[in-house]
């Protein structure tokens, strides 16, 4: 992966990330539940060995052998073992011919850098009010949905850095859309809250005292989300069409003669 100098974000482009960051992540989260991993089995096996290496943890069965692991990069918000550091953007193969899906190998997802959320080809610094935990959370389930994505994209036919190009685009543009749309909702959802909470206040009345802090509590928020949420889905929705089309669409990149000589010596060796 390519390394070189960074520029400090510009406070617009900050102000800009915290607004992907805004849509994007009710979007994610709402992928943790279904999104799966798509791991090389023996890459992501973890391993028992009989003599296990690493501290002795005092536990009881059937947990008596510790989860034993890679450590990852210091801030690096994942948990993914079998992760790369990929893609690969010098090269871009052309669509070529495609095919009914055929079985392929599972396609690694991509580690995020550290302090960052990755969300395909947006990345968005990790709030300091988001716990670490949860933040995994959210890159994780990024980083499996685009990984699987890329998996369908290689059994139709795709190559692979093709297929990272339509599924890191359509993630990236999924969360964009999703931060227009929660944008847009704002004023709306913000009246239905009011609606809302005041709805809450006079049912709370009957649940005396409690019911007159939670009603409208309740309410409001019940109020903001029914108007916020279909905003941020239909978003997401047009912004992962318009990604999709885009990846499908980029003309392609020759690889450098050299790099080829590179690699056929790498395969012949």
């Amino acid at each position: 992966m390519a390394t070189g100098k960074h520029r400090a974000p510009s406070p617009q482009r900050q102000k800009v990330g915290s607004v992907v960051a805004a849509g994007a992540v009710p979007l994610v989260m709402a992928l943790i539940g279904t999104g799966t991993a798509n791991a090389d089995p023996t890459q992501a096996a973890v391993t028992q060995p009989e003599h296990p290496a690493g501290p002795v943890f005092d536990a009881v069965a059937p947990n008596t052998t510790p989860y034993v692991g890679q450590q990852m990069p210091e801030n690096t918000r994942s948990s993914l073992q079998w992760s790369r550091t990929g893609p690969e953007t010098g090269y871009l193969s052309p669509v070529g011919t495609l095919h009914a899906p055929a079985p392929v190998a599972p396609v690694p997802p991509i580690l995020p850098p550290p302090g960052q959320f990755r969300f395909g080809d947006q990345l968005v610094p990790v709030p300091d009010f988001v716990p670490v935990d949860t933040s995994i959370q959210i890159n994780d389930a990024s980083a499996n949905t685009e990984a699987n994505l890329a998996t369908f994209l290689d059994s139709v036919g795709l190559e692979r850095s093709r297929s990272d190009r339509i599924a890191s685009s359509t993630l990236g543009s999924a969360a964009r859309g999703a931060a227009v749309g929660s944008t847009v909702a704002t004023p709306f959802a913000m009246a239905a809250s009011t609606a809302g909470a005041v709805a809450g206040l006079v049912t709370g009345v009957v649940f005396l005292p409690i019911g007159l802090v939670a009603g409208p509590i309740l309410g409001g928020m019940a109020a903001y989300t029914a108007v916020s949420v279909p905003f941020t889905i239909v978003g997401a929705g047009v912004g992962a069409a318009v990604g999709a089309v885009s990846g499908f669409l980029a003309p392609p990149r020759a690889a450098e003669p050299d790099s080829i000589a590179d690699e056929a010596e790498m395969v012949s060796a």
